[in-house]
């Protein structure tokens, strides 16, 4: 059985990193509150404008827009976004797992054509743990999620797409549902994915100006700017979520081992009075 210092040592550990879990977690929950009430503004927005541009899309014979040109995958890029840093539950290896995967249906094309653009210190570590060096740095967009860098980095994307120098880009991100669900979702981002309309919907004839080839040329862009900029949003409400889950749990069984401890402890002090209550008794019939 362990001494009473040892235990008493331990006590005092469990307490400290009690301490620490708890900050955590108020931290975590006053970030979440922020992102989420962010993403919360713009998700309807990005919705409207999606469902804007299906009915656009839906409407034409023709692709009026390279960005929803379907060709064969002979060289693919995949964007993934994760945190980082740790203590978020499985919030970042779930990411990594859905990367390998992802990679897994496309090396058959060997991996000089497949491109991985981790956002995210620790998907990056797995990309290049895998075999696959990331493409840049993009840490900076997974701690705070910028509209001009998400921008810029959608622009790069898109280029390559349009200089035939990729065929199709996939986003793997978590989309927050709620505080306690956040959901792995893999997405293909070019070509552009077509949704199939509602039964009972009816297709909307629009009047445009000048034409549709000039409103498309610039709705297209604008559509794939916003939805890298709404996965940002979404991993980032998802990553705080998952940390104040996580310390919340951490610290609920930090208060199961203190109890357990301090029952502990009890037991090994009472027993230990008891041993020189013994010793004393025993030396007194001794002597007697």
């Amino acid at each position: 059985m362990a001494s009473l210092k040892e235990i008493k040592s331990r006590i005092q550990s469990v307490k400290s990193t009690q301490k620490i879990t708890s900050a955590m977690k108020m931290v975590s929950s006053a970030k979440l509150r922020k992102a989420q009430k962010t993403i919360e503004n713009l998700f309807p927005y990005e919705q409207r404008l999606n469902g804007l541009l299906n009915n656009f899309l839906s409407a034409e014979d023709d692709n009026v827009s390279i960005f929803a040109e379907i060709r064969e995958v002979k060289r693919v890029a995949i964007i993934v976004i994760s945190s980082n840093s740790s203590l978020c539950g499985s919030f970042n290896t779930n990411v990594s797992k859905r990367l390998i995967q992802t990679i897994d249906k496309y090396k058959s094309m060997g991996a000089e054509d497949i491109l991985v653009y981790p956002i995210g210190k620790k998907v990056a570590k797995a990309s290049h743990k895998n075999g696959y060096e990331p493409q840049d740095n993009f840490d900076s967009m997974a701690d705070k999620p910028n509209y001009l860098a998400a921008v810029a980095f959608a622009d790069e994307i898109m280029n390559l797409y349009k200089n035939n120098e990729i065929d199709g880009v996939e986003l793997i991100y978590h989309h927050f549902k709620s505080k306690s669900t956040q959901v792995l979702t893999e997405e293909t981002f070019l070509p552009i994915q077509l949704k199939p309309a509602e039964k009972g919907t009816v297709a909307l004839d629009y009047i445009v100006e000048p034409d549709r080839a000039t409103i498309m040329s610039q709705l297209i862009p604008k559509v794939l700017r916003l939805k890298i900029y709404t996965a940002l949003l979404d991993s980032n409400a998802s990553e705080h979520a998952a940390r104040t889950i996580a310390m919340q749990m951490a610290t609920d069984n930090a208060t199961d081992l203190l109890q357990e401890l301090s029952l502990q402890y009890n037991k090994s002090r009472q027993q230990a009075i008891t041993n020189e209550l013994l010793d004393i008794i025993g030396g007194s019939f001794g002597q007697n």
